[in-house]
């Protein structure tokens, strides 16, 4: 299938582990030719996570849509191969520490000279500016950091991370709108130019109502668990068989939310006149709700809530959300071949086109798979891949061809 919005742009990714492929992926999601890079032995993430029949899920998950170099970019044939691959690339894709590039002999001008229309998008830890631009950068640190961990949990538990590696992904994600947006800029006559987008400062563009509050009193917001911050009654409520989600968030949904536990009344109570009131009386309240749902079932409130229109749902586990029905009547769960590994689960695309719908034109590739083809694709002769691989600068990989 053609016509997809990326088509016909080329990405050089020498990105590893998650960040960096997210966005790379993400481009090749969108109809990119995206040419991973590995180092010798490849990306670490080929041997984490669920491994079966020899592959990690967790790799496939994020490197689908992408071809496999495996070049030793140690060598100086190996970075000879990069520099001819990048000019004929639109964007390269890195997520090395600041100053690394440049160490390889990758530095701006350099870059310029071999490709002037090359976009450089970088994916770090801090910023490539700062005191902390050469640490190096994990999702746990970059949550910790950024403010994020702090406002999760409660004055009891402490400081709580959020499972997901939220930073390196909320990163690549920007990291891939940056490149985007870089693009249209080179089409409309702009220049190319350097695309970054770091782990903590992008997770602390996402802190909302928590930051701006932080700005305008000064103060620190009181983590508040799973109770809305600036919002009450808002999170967990406990019908006869488990707990719901409830999000009224404003005073139209309270009062609805209120009549239909038969609880309107508490309206007229100075405890709960106004949302203040209710934040400062916030247990009472949820006390209260409690014990008017005690008699019903999960479904049956979620069912009643909806109808009048109060947002509910059931709190799901992962592998409930999974099989959510909504979840397959937005095919957000895939199931690809992998030749040579079988089937494999993973999410679905979340960005909807109505005419070129994004699709799995190839899957995750096997180590090296298309070294030979990609240099041959690039003018090299077969003798001199033989001769990279017999020096081990290249990874012979599996003679694998995707459309």
């Amino acid at each position: 299938m053609t016509g997809l919005p990326l088509s016909g742009v080329r990405v050089v990714d020498l990105t590893r582990v998650l960040s960096g492929p997210f966005c790379a992926m993400l481009l090749g999601d969108l109809g990119a030719e995206v040419i991973k890079i590995e180092t010798p032995g490849g990306d670490p993430v080929r041997k984490q996570g669920h491994v079966q029949q020899g592959l990690s899920w967790y790799f496939a998950g994020f490197n689908r849509n992408k071809k496999s170099v495996e070049l030793d970019l140690r060598a100086p044939e190996g970075i000879e191969v990069l520099e001819r691959l990048l000019a004929d690339a639109d964007i390269l894709t890195e997520n090395f520490r600041p100053g690394i590039l440049d160490r390889m002999g990758l530095t701006e001008a350099r870059l310029h000279e071999i490709n002037p229309n090359l976009i450089v998008v970088s994916v770090n830890g801090y910023g490539s500016t700062g005191p902390y631009a050469d640490r190096p950068a994990f999702d746990f640190i970059a949550q910790a950091m950024s403010g994020y961990m702090a406002t999760n949990g409660t004055p009891e538990t402490g400081p709580l991370r959020t499972a997901p590696p939220i930073t390196d992904l909320v990163a690549g994600l920007y990291a891939s709108l940056g490149a985007v947006a870089a693009l249209r800029g080179r089409e409309n006559g702009g220049p190319a130019q350097r695309v970054e987008a770091s782990m903590m400062m992008s997770m602390m563009s996402m802190l909302a109502y928590l930051s701006s509050g932080a700005l305008a009193t000064g103060r620190d917001p009181v983590p508040s668990g799973n109770d809305h911050p600036i919002a009450s009654p808002y999170g967990l409520f406990r019908a006869s068989d488990g707990q719901i989600a409830v999000a009224p968030s404003n005073d139209t949904f309270v009062r609805r939310f209120l009549a239909e536990v038969g609880l309107e009344h508490l309206l007229s109570d100075p405890r709960f006149v106004d949302n203040e009131s209710r934040l400062r009386h916030r247990a009472e309240l949820n006390a209260l709700i409690d014990a008017a749902m005690a008699d019903g079932t999960q479904d049956e409130w979620i069912d009643r809530l909806n109808r009048a229109g109060v947002p509910s749902g059931r709190v799901q586990s992962m592998t409930e959300a999974l099989a959510d029905p909504q979840v397959a009547a937005q095919e957000m769960v895939l199931r690809v071949l992998h030749e040579g590994h079988g089937e494999v689960g993973m999410t679905g695309f979340p960005i909807k086109l109505s005419k070129t719908p994004l699709h799995v034109r190839h899957p995750a590739p096997d180590l090296g798979a298309d070294g030979i083809a990609t240099l041959r694709a690039a003018g090299l002769s077969q003798q001199q891949i033989d001769a990279l691989i017999e020096k081990g600068v290249l990874g012979p990989g599996k003679r694998a061809e995707h459309t």
